[in-house]
């Protein structure tokens, strides 16, 4: 497949995302996803068949206009949508924009590792990994792949020495617990590519999505964590942070 021939279907776009990434982002949600995730707030984003289609030059353009807001470490973000299913057209769109000097960011769920994804992650400098769950039994629950897939994709990414913020909604009833924290710690202290870990609350704002979409939100019963309940997680994760 040439160059000039792949094209990918973007979701939306974000001109100035400050949370997708180091810096300031120019973020581009591609369409598709491969998962089901119970708590999943983009479900207008799973049908790989919808989305407006772009070439890479069309993206790459758009991310050049903001280049004057990169120049503190920030640069482009794919993320989906799972971004791993357009792997070639992320990695044609990647490579132009490391042609200008622009930093690369994948916020991805980890579940892909094939030899298009590994050509993606040779033109990727930072990866945003999604690590739903430590608990194999939740991933095949609530997401709809065994843990082992996530795993074996941040295997590689230590081996390639590619840096990685590991990343974790908390939910309520789930994940919320300091086994959780403790075991999320212990995979980050595995990897020496993982130099960061952000928790992010569960939200419920996705809701009119499903009702949208006339589908069930299977989490609607679940309630959002409290302030304090992050704050305490958060801190028991800097408590074993050494």
């Amino acid at each position: 497949m040439t160059q000039a021939s792949i094209k990918g279907r973007v979701h939306s776009i974000q001109s100035l995302g400050t949370l997708d990434g180091p810096g300031v982002r120019f973020v581009v949600f591609l369409q598709g996803c491969n998962l089901r995730c119970s708590c999943c707030h983009n479900p207008d984003t799973w049908a790989l068949s919808d989305g407006t289609e772009y070439t890479p030059h069309e993206i790459a353009e758009k991310a050049l206009h903001f280049r004057e807001y990169f120049s503190h470490g920030g640069g482009i973000t794919f993320s989906g949508g799972e971004p791993l299913l357009q792997a070639d057209f992320a990695r044609e769109v990647f490579a132009l924009c490391h042609k200008e000097g622009i930093h690369t960011c994948l916020d991805t769920s980890g579940s892909i590792l094939s030899d298009t994804v590994k050509a993606l992650l040779d033109e990727t400098d930072r990866v945003l990994l999604d690590l739903k769950y430590t608990c194999d039994s939740l991933y095949r629950e609530h997401v709809g792949c065994g843990m082992e897939k996530v795993l074996e994709f941040l295997a590689y990414l230590n081996e390639k020495q590619i840096p990685v913020t590991l990343r974790q909604v908390i939910i309520p009833t789930l994940n919320d617990n300091e086994e959780n924290i403790l075991t999320l710690k212990a995979v980050a202290e595995q990897h020496c590519c993982v130099d960061k870990i952000e928790l992010l609350p569960f939200k419920k704002l996705c809701q009119v999505k499903y009702d949208n979409l006339q589908i069930p939100f299977p989490f609607a019963d679940i309630p959002e964590p409290k302030s304090e309940t992050m704050a305490a997680l958060r801190k028991l994760l800097a408590e074993y942070s050494g």
